[in-house]
C-alpha cells in the first residue's frame, strides 16, 4: 500500500474513532464526550436530563457558578412574565403543563417549578433556585467555570463525521462529538446611530425608580424590556415615551408571548388616557441624540468627558432626538447650522418628540453570540429576527454545521413570532424532539411510537387533543403523525412539522401505502377582532372559521417534498392535503363533546381509513357476524376475538344480575394495568378494554 493511502486511511480511521458518537469509550481523556451541552440553562438542562436518561456520554459546560445565570440579571426589575398557574381543576399531570410555563420535563412528578413559586408571575430568582434543584436531583453532570471563548471543527473530516473542540479560557480542549449550543440570547442587541453612546443601556440602567424622579425619559424599543423599564418608574418619571420602527404588539392579540404582556402594559393606560406617556414610530438608524453644551453649544457623538466632568453632570444635560440628515449636510449647507438650542425649529412644530430628555435608554433585547465560532463551526445569521439567531434546519441541526445543534432561545429563529419555541414551556418539548433526532441518528433508535388497533385511533387523538401539552405549546410546529397500516396504526409524538420530507430518515419509520394523518393545533386564519363580536365560531359545520386555538388534521398519501414545503399557501404550516379536517373552537378547550367533536372526527376518519369505526354492543356485533361476510372493523378486532367490552357500571350491574357476566369481570376492569378510558372518551364510542393508564 502507498504511503499516501496509509497515511489517508489512519485518518479515516482516526476521525471515525474520534468524531462518532459511543466509538471512543475506554480512553483517559476526560475532556472528550460522545455529547458536549453549552450552557446550563434551562435548553442545556432539559437536553442533560434526556441524555443522562438513556445513558449517553455527555457533559454541560457553564461558564458561571451557577445554573441558569441569565435570571439572576435578566429581567431586570425582577419579575418573570411566565405563567405559574397551578390550579387547573385537573390532577393530569400532562393536561397541567399546558399552564405551567416554567417547569422542565422529567419523570419526577415533584420537580415542578411550584415547589420554589406559587405566584402566577414568579420573581424571578426564583428559576435559578429551581433549576439548581433540577440538577442536584437529576444528578446531571455540569461542570461549571467553563468559559468558552472558542469553538473550531476538526481539520480531520470524511464521510460527515465532524466532531467539535471547544476552548476555555484556561486553553483546554473539550472534544464532542456531537455539539449542542444552549447559550441562550444574552448579547444586548445595539443600533449604531449619530449620539448612540450617549444612550443608556437596559442591561446598566438603575432599577431604582428614585433615580428618574422628575425626569423625561425616552426609551428605544416597544418590546416587553422596554415597557418593563416603563412600567417601573411610570410613578416618577415626569413622562416617558418609547420610541421604535413598529407599532406596539400586544400578545393577547398576535398570540405570540413575546409581544407585549399585559402584566407589562400600564403606560397604554397613560398615553391613551393622555397623561403624558406615548409611543411614537419611526426607524432607528436615521435618528441622532444630541446633548446640549454647558457653554451653550452642542455635542455630538457623545465625545469624551471633560476633566471633573461627572456622569451626574452630563445626565443633566438635556437631550434632543433629531433625524441624522440634519446634523449631516444631506439637505442643503443650511442644515450644517443645526445647534441643540434650536433644533424644535428644524421640525414641523407639532413635531412629537421636539421637547428635550433627562436620559435616553435602549431596549432593544438581546442577539446570539457568533463571536466564539471560527468559519468552520461558525452557524449562518437567520434571514429572520433580523439575523439576531442563527439559522437552523428544520431538525435545529445549524445550517453547514452537520453534528452541531442549537437548543432552546437561540433557536427561535424556526418558528420566531409564529409559536412559543423561544420559551421555556415551548423548547422543552423542541429539545424533546432533537434529542429523538439523535437517538434515530446516532444510536438507530427509532422515533418512539405506539401501535394501535385502527378502532382505538378515535379515542387517541381525542386523548391528545384533551391534554397533550406539547402540541398545544408548539402550535403550528410539532404535531402528531399518525402512520397507517391498515387494521392498526402507529402513533409517533411531537414530530417537527417542517422536517416531513426528511421523516423517514429522522424518524426511522416509513411510510405505507395507506397514507400518514398529521394532528396539530393552530389558530385560525382569518384576521378578526380579538375582543369584538364574533371573534368566536360555535358551529361545527364552519369548523374551519375558527380563529382561536383548535385541533386540525391533515390526510396525505405520501410525503411532501422540499418544494411542496416552500410552496404551501400563505399562513400555512403544511402543504395542501388530500383531506383536512377542522375540529370546532372550544371556548373551555375541551373537545370532548358528542355531536360537536367526536362524530365529525369519526367521520373525517372514516373516510380517511375507508373503513366503519362505530362501535357496537356485543349484542349488535353478534347479529352482524350471522348477518354480513365482513363484520365491522370493531366487531371483528374486538367481539370476534372475545376481547369483550367495557361499558358503564349500571350496564356491567344489569349485565351479572341478568347472569350474561361473570363476577370476576369487575375485578378486571379495575386492574391497575387496566385503567378505562377517560370519561369524555365514552362520546367516542370507544369501548374495546385497555392497558392505557390515563391518570386523570
Amino acid at each position: 500500500m502507498e504511503p499516501t493511502q496509509s497515511l489517508l486511511l489512519f485518518l479515516s480511521l482516526l476521525t471515525h474513532a474520534l468524531c462518532v458518537p459511543g466509538e471512543h469509550h475506554g480512553h483517559n481523556d476526560s475532556r472528550r464526550h460522545d455529547y458536549c451541552v453549552l450552557g446550563a440553562g434551562p435548553a442545556g438542562l432539559q437536553m442533560g436530563y434526556f441524555l443522562s436518561r438513556s445513558q449517553r456520554d455527555y457533559i454541560i459546560l457553564e461558564r458561571n457558578s451557577g445554573p441558569g445565570s441569565f435570571f439572576n440579571v435578566y429581567p431586570r426589575h425582577r419579575k418573570l412574565i411566565s405563567i405559574n398557574k397551578i390550579y387547573t381543576g385537573r390532577r393530569n399531570r400532562e393536561f397541567n403543563l399546558r399552564h405551567d410555563w416554567n417547569s422542565l420535563l422529567s419523570d419526577r412528578s415533584d420537580l415542578l417549578f411550584q415547589q420554589i413559586s406559587r405566584d402566577l408571575y414568579p420573581p424571578a430568582d426564583a428559576f435559578p433556585r429551581y433549576l439548581s434543584m433540577f440538577v442536584k436531583e437529576l444528578g446531571l453532570r455540569v461542570k461549571y467555570g467553563v468559559d468558552i471563548g472558542k469553538i473550531r471543527a476538526s481539520s480531520i473530516e470524511k464521510a460527515g463525521n465532524r466532531c467539535y473542540i471547544l476552548t476555555d479560557q484556561h486553553g483546554n480542549d473539550y472534544t464532542c462529538s456531537v455539539l449542542l449550543v444552549s447559550t441562550g440570547l444574552w448579547v444586548p442587541q445595539q443600533v449604531q446611530f449619530v449620539g448612540s453612546d450617549l444612550v443608556e443601556g437596559y442591561e446598566s440602567i438603575s432599577v431604582d425608580p428614585e433615580a428618574y424622579k422628575d425626569q423625561a425619559v425616552l426609551i428605544l424599543g416597544k418590546g416587553n424590556s422596554a415597557f418593563e423599564t416603563a412600567q417601573s418608574i411610570l410613578g416618577r418619571a415626569s413622562r416617558v415615551h418609547l420610541y421604535s420602527p413598529s407599532p406596539v404588539r400586544l400578545a393577547w392579540q398576535t398570540h405570540y408571548v413575546g409581544d407585549l404582556r399585559a402584566v407589562n402594559n400600564e403606560l397604554l393606560d397613560t398615553y391613551q388616557l393622555k397623561s403624558l406617556d406615548g409611543l411614537v414610530e419611526g426607524g432607528l438608524e436615521d435618528i441622532a441624540i444630541v446633548r446640549r453644551g454647558r457653554g451653550g453649544g452642542r455635542k455630538r457623538r457623545g465625545g469624551r468627558r471633560k476633566t471633573g466632568e461627572t456622569k451626574e453632570d452630563e445626565r443633566k444635560e438635556q437631550l434632543y432626538l433629531t433625524l441624522a440628515e440634519l446634523l449631516d449636510g444631506r439637505r442643503g449647507n443650511e442644515s450644517s447650522k443645526v445647534k441643540a438650542e434650536n433644533l424644535p425649529g428644524y421640525h414641523n412644530d407639532n413635531f412629537s418628540l421636539r421637547q428635550p430628555y433627562d436620559r435616553v435608554i435602549r431596549c432593544l433585547g438581546f442577539r446570539f453570540n457568533f463571536s466564539i465560532f471560527d468559519g468552520s463551526a461558525r452557524p449562518p445569521h437567520s434571514g429572520g429576527a433580523r439575523g439576531r439567531l442563527p439559522g437552523v434546519t428544520a431538525w435545529y441541526e445549524g445550517r453547514g454545521t452537520p453534528n452541531l445543534f442549537v437548543l432552546g432561545t437561540a433557536a427561535h429563529s424556526r418558528d420566531y413570532r409564529m409559536s412559543a419555541g423561544g420559551f421555556v414551556h415551548g423548547f422543552r418539548y423542541t429539545v424533546r424532539a432533537v434529542h429523538k433526532v439523535l437517538e434515530q441518528r446516532y444510536h438507530n433508535n427509532a422515533w418512539p411510537a405506539t401501535k394501535l388497533p385502527t378502532t382505538q385511533l378515535l379515542s387517541w387523538i381525542l386523548k391528545r387533543v384533551n391534554e397533550a401539552s406539547g402540541p398545544y405549546q408548539m402550535f403550528g410546529v410539532l404535531g402528531d403523525v399518525i402512520l397507517l397500516r391498515g387494521s392498526y396504526c402507529e402513533y409517533l409524538e411531537e414530530f417537527p412539522l417542517q422536517a416531513l420530507p426528511q421523516f423517514s430518515a429522522l424518524s426511522g419509520h416509513t411510510i405505507s401505502e395507506q397514507g400518514f394523518l398529521v394532528l396539530l393545533m393552530q389558530y385560525g386564519l382569518n384576521r378578526t377582532d380579538t375582543l369584538g363580536p364574533g371573534r368566536a365560531e360555535s358551529e361545527w359545520t364552519r369548523a374551519w372559521k375558527s380563529n382561536f386555538l383548535h385541533p386540525v388534521l391533515y390526510y396525505y398519501h405520501k410525503l411532501p417534498t422540499e418544494r411542496d414545503m416552500r410552496q404551501r399557501p400563505a399562513g400555512w404550516p403544511l402543504p395542501r392535503p388530500q383531506a383536512v379536517h377542522h375540529m370546532i373552537e372550544d371556548f373551555l378547550t375541551e373537545w370532548d363533546q358528542p355531536v360537536s367533536h367526536s362524530q365529525p372526527l369519526r367521520r373525517f376518519l372514516e373516510h380517511c381509513l375507508q373503513t366503519d369505526l362505530r362501535a357496537f354492543y356485543a349484542e349488535t356485533c353478534f347479529r352482524l357476524s350471522l348477518t354480513n361476510r365482513k363484520p365491522p372493523l370493531f366487531c371483528r378486532q374486538g367481539y370476534l376475538k372475545k376481547q369483550g367490552i367495557v361499558g358503564n357500571h349500571h350496564l356491567w350491574q344489569n349485565a351479572r344480575e341478568a347472569g350474561l357476566m361473570p363476577n370476576h369481570q369487575e375485578t378486571v376492569s379495575h386492574n391497575s394495568e387496566d385503567v378505562p378510558f377517560p370519561e369524555y372518551l365514552k362520546h367516542a364510542g370507544a369501548t374495546v378494554a385497555s392497558a392505557m393508564n390515563f391518570d386523570l
